[in-house]
């Protein structure tokens, strides 16, 4: 094992640490390690991703059931949408990208590097709504009816976001809930668990069959980051969780500038 793969495997155990602490984002450490530390091709690293986080997410989603915060009905509209639009990203999508996007004078900008600097975007967007105050209503002032054409078409576009970068989609899936299905913010983390759950282990299933997919290695990273889920929740309950958010998306701006950087200076 070399140096690199010894600081993934860390790596894999940070995931679950992070989502242990804030109910989802692993996505946004899983696929720069798959990528810059273990070498995987940007496509095979959104489909382990979409292993890890699927399965994390599932890990919630059986302590939720427990509390009996899931709502099973909102989680059905919502889940069906994004299932059938990350099939598609993954089945039809994903292969057809062409292989170089743009052609400059002095680079291109392939398929790898691509997904790599929208992912980097997607990160900065969830950096920012992570710290976004509840005061500013997207937390407090709830529609007083169901929007179910809204809550299909979210799903829709999450779905097509997990199909191309591996992440669950959690930091959309949760103000949509609470502002188009009236669900409080305890209630929209859980059932979006069940939600980043199906989805994401779908999308792995729909690459199962194009991918050749390294089991033993996939479940160790898998195994440590289930492990990490654990000790981030047992953090969780000593630490302010304004410090955490705040400290935590500064380490997601870094990381988009980094990924920015690797990506336009390789």
């Amino acid at each position: 094992m070399s140096f690199l793969e010894s600081i993934g495997f860390f790596g894999a155990l940070l995931t679950g640490i992070v989502i242990g602490l804030f109910g989802g984002g692993g996505s946004i450490l899983a696929v720069p390690i798959f990528v810059y530390l273990f070498k995987l091709n940007p496509v095979i690293a959104t489909s382990y991703s979409m292993f890890v986080v699927g399965v994390s997410a599932a890990i919630g989603t059986l302590v939720n059931i427990k509390k009996k915060l899931i709502e099973y009905k909102t989680a059905l509209i919502f889940t069906l949408p994004a299932l059938i639009s990350v099939s598609l990203t993954r089945r039809f999508l994903i292969p057809n990208i062409p292989e170089t996007l743009l052609s400059f004078k002095y680079f291109d900008i392939t398929k790898e590097m691509g997904l790599m600097l929208f992912f980097s975007v997607i990160i900065i967007v969830s950096s920012v709504l992570l710290v976004k105050k509840p005061s500013s209503g997207v937390f407090v002032k709830r529609n007083t009816k169901k929007n179910i054409g809204l809550l299909i078409f979210i799903g829709l576009g999450v779905g097509v976001l997990t199909g191309l970068i591996g992440a669950g989609g959690g930091f959309i899936i949760v103000p949509a809930l609470v502002l188009f299905a009236r669900l409080n913010i305890k209630q929209a983390v859980a059932t979006s668990l069940i939600i980043i759950s199906f989805n994401s282990l779908i999308g792995f299933g729909s690459d199962m069959s194009l991918l050749v997919i390294k089991w033993d290695f996939l479940f160790l990273f898998t195994v440590l980051s289930a492990v990490g889920i654990f000790v981030g929740t047992y953090i969780s309950s000593f630490v302010r969780e304004s410090a955490l958010k705040s400290n935590f998306s500064r380490f997601m701006f870094f990381m988009a500038a980094v990924i920015i950087f690797k990506e336009l200076s390789s």
